[in-house]
């Protein structure tokens, strides 16, 4: 999916002016009103609006629900429409705010650092170093983990996905970030659970 500008010559509601957005593009997938499902590519987020390329847009005031790669669940109503997408609110406690504006403010430092993957966390060694690899379309491939911690794996693949084709690699999702000459790396949409990651593969 290719990232396409927002209309910033149209108004911005007052909903979207009560927080400062950040520019950065994450991966997930939405739901319309009618249940119909789409992929969607993030833009800009605030703790109050969110903007978003999309292959289909709903009305204006339309209920959405977004699942977002590392930000999880976000529910709200379509504030605008622009060429290419939408922007909607997010509905959300003054605490999730919060919580929002930090993982918000530290997803922009990382990209504006050009780090693939988080490296706070410490590495893990699987009891199981071997994984199924599953595509959106269905297809399946076995893989070797180099590399696994509780935001990312490195695995030996001989297929390259393009890079931010969504995966799963045992019940986890995540995305593609890089290639590299043995294989792929893989960025989860959420941090996973230690004990999860060791017993991958009982």
């Amino acid at each position: 999916m290719v990232a396409m500008a927002a209309d910033d010559g149209q108004t911005l509601s007052e909903h979207e002016r009560q927080f400062q957005r950040v520019e950065l593009t994450l991966f997930g997938r939405y739901m319309l009103a009618n249940k119909q499902e789409f992929p969607c590519q993030l833009l800009n987020m605030s703790p109050g609006s969110a903007a978003m390329v999309t292959p289909a847009s709903g009305e204006i005031g339309e209920r959405v629900i977004a699942y977002v790669d590392h930000l999880g669940r976000i529910e709200g109503k379509i504030l605008r429409l622009f060429h290419g997408g939408f922007a909607m609110s997010v509905n959300a406690s003054e605490q999730k705010r919060d919580k929002l504006a930090a993982k918000l403010t530290w997803l922009a430092n990382r990209h504006e650092l050009n780090l693939p993957e988080d490296r706070r966390h410490e590495r893990i060694t699987p009891k199981q170093p071997t994984a199924e690899i599953k595509l959106e379309d269905g297809r399946a491939y076995n893989a070797r983990i180099i590399d696994l911690s509780l935001s990312g794996a490195a695995v030996e693949l001989t297929v390259r996905p393009a890079i931010g084709t969504i995966i799963w690699i045992a019940n986890m999702r995540g995305r593609v970030v890089r290639h590299f000459d043995e294989g792929i790396a893989i960025e989860f949409a959420a941090v996973q659970n230690r004990e999860t990651l060791e017993n991958m593969g009982d």
